[in-house]
């Protein structure tokens, strides 16, 4: 049986890389489940295609060459090498767990509000579905440079929280909070058609928010506890 915190790494981790991790097999990019051009017109065909084909795919594939050195690096017992590896292996890991539930949070047919008890768990935590989204978009909105906003799950209060990570720091390892709703505010998620005004693309991901995925996720965080 896997240990609590190895449930929870679990939950965060796009199931594919476990795989590999476990039989030595190469990350690949999960499929969409759907088209680049079906979250128009808050997301463009155009960014939709680059953000997946390339910037998400140059983070699986620089995951899978650092993966190698390291691998080459213990074998040898290598610690300089192993620790220098350590960066690549936080950006490029942490990029493909981010895009890899980034991907599954939106769907066209997505937005409005989450029912159930997501819901009503956001009504226990933020008051009401607009206070939490203002905070989520304030909180998005102000990060410095490049980085994501979240919506967490703590395991070890129960509640949720509003978090940010820079760059591709993933949630969990950074925070300890499972990861339910992300938001990507890399310019490359939404120059192309939004230039620099980030609210206004902040704002337009709720209109695709895949609620029904969030709910699943709070499911099974909550079952870590």
């Amino acid at each position: 049986m896997l240990s609590r915190s190895a449930s929870l790494l679990k939950r965060c981790i796009p199931q594919t890389s476990l795989g590999a991790a476990a039989s030595k097999l190469k990350h690949t990019l999960p499929d969409l489940k759907y088209d680049f051009n079906a979250l128009e017109p808050y997301i463009s065909a155009d960014i939709m295609r680059l953000h997946y084909e390339k910037h998400h795919n140059t983070y699986v594939n620089n995951l899978n060459v650092a993966e190698e050195k390291l691998a080459a690096a213990q074998a040898k017992g290598d610690l300089n090498t192993i620790i220098s590896l350590q960066p690549a292996l936080r950006f490029n890991g942490g990029g493909h767990i981010n895009h890899t539930i980034f991907w599954q949070n939106l769907s066209p047919k997505g937005g409005g509000e989450p029912k159930g008890d997501l819901a009503e768990q956001i009504n226990n935590d933020f008051s009401t579905f607009e206070r939490f989204k203002k905070e989520l978009v304030a909180a998005s909105v102000g990060i410095q440079g490049s980085g994501w906003g979240w919506l967490g799950y703590n395991p070890m209060s129960g509640r949720l929280r509003i978090a940010t990570c820079a760059n591709q720091d993933p949630l969990f390892a950074t925070t300890g909070l499972i990861p339910l709703f992300g938001i990507d505010v890399w310019e490359h998620a939404y120059y192309l058609q939004y230039k620099n005004v980030r609210p206004d693309y902040v704002n337009a991901i709720f209109h695709v928010a895949n609620w029904d995925d969030v709910s699943e996720r709070l499911a099974q965080a909550r079952m870590q506890q």
